[in-house]
């Protein structure tokens, strides 16, 4: 289907989705992302792409895949694409997808293995909670918790960061702090937490046994109550004049730390 207006009720829906007002679907733009998307099985409502994209051999095989899975199908100018797209200049390719289902049961059985779980409390930034999944996932955990004052880990910028993690790793979504700690404990998983006045090292600690990282806002980081209700908090030396690192660093830092005692 060819689209020529921007009040198409199906670009009105993208627009929607784009901006957070649909409960139930996700927007994943770009290519590579769509790939991903399609790859890890999620159900894809519609297919929104440029006339230009589509004469590439990459994409054309994409949408060729795609039109197995989906019905609602449009080509579109790049100009008409712009009104929907996320980013500043247009990806070329929309999806429209279902949004993954996240809660406690998505983090799987526990038994007979040692986790390995972040925590994301009050993270305000979409870009630093994708990019946190993203290095998760490469590190080997088991799943994400994110707290209901966290950047939702579907929106169109978290997605871009996490570059299809979101996709693959188990999330509970809207967890309270409290919740998730007490949920921590019910299952022998010891918390952890990132904290710069820590007197302990991050590689002084086991990190093989059952663990959740616990990482906290950018700016301020985690409060001292919240860092008391931890099992146990580490830090990461640094140099010179350097106080903190940026939270999506330092939680790399610390999960790579445990992937290496866990090899």
């Amino acid at each position: 289907m060819k689209i020529s207006s921007r009040d198409n009720p199906l670009l009105r829906q993208a627009r929607s989705v784009r901006d957070g007002k649909v409960d139930d679907l996700i927007f994943v733009e770009g290519l590579r992302l769509a790939e991903e998307a399609l790859h890890s099985g999620l159900e894809i409502e519609a297919v929104i792409y440029s006339d230009e994209i589509a004469e590439k051999e990459r994409a054309a095989r994409f949408l060729e895949a795609v039109a197995l899975v989906c019905k609602r199908r449009a080509s579109v100018s790049e100009k008409l694409l712009a009104t929907i797209s996320y980013t500043k200049t247009p990806q070329g390719i929309i999806l429209l997808a279902k949004r993954p289902e996240s809660g406690k049961a998505k983090l799987g059985a526990l038994e007979g293995r040692s986790p390995l779980l972040v925590i994301l409390h009050g993270l305000n930034n979409p870009l630093n909670v994708g990019a946190i999944m993203r290095s998760a996932e490469a590190a080997g955990a088991t799943g994400v918790i994110s707290t209901a004052n966290t950047a939702d880990p579907f929106s169109p910028k978290s997605l871009r960061g996490a570059m299809g993690s979101a996709f693959r790793l188990p999330i509970w979504k809207g967890a309270s702090y409290r919740d998730a700690l007490s949920w921590c404990a019910e299952h022998n998983i010891t918390t952890v937490c990132a904290d710069v006045n820590a007197s302990v090292l991050y590689t002084d600690i086991d990190w093989t046994i059952a663990r959740a990282l616990i990482v906290g806002q950018e700016s301020t980081g985690l409060s001292a109550e919240d860092v008391a209700a931890a099992d146990e908090a580490v830090r990461i030396g640094m140099h010179g004049e350097v106080e903190s690192l940026n939270v999506g660093v330092a939680a790399g830092i610390l999960l790579y730390e445990a992937a290496r005692q866990r090899r």
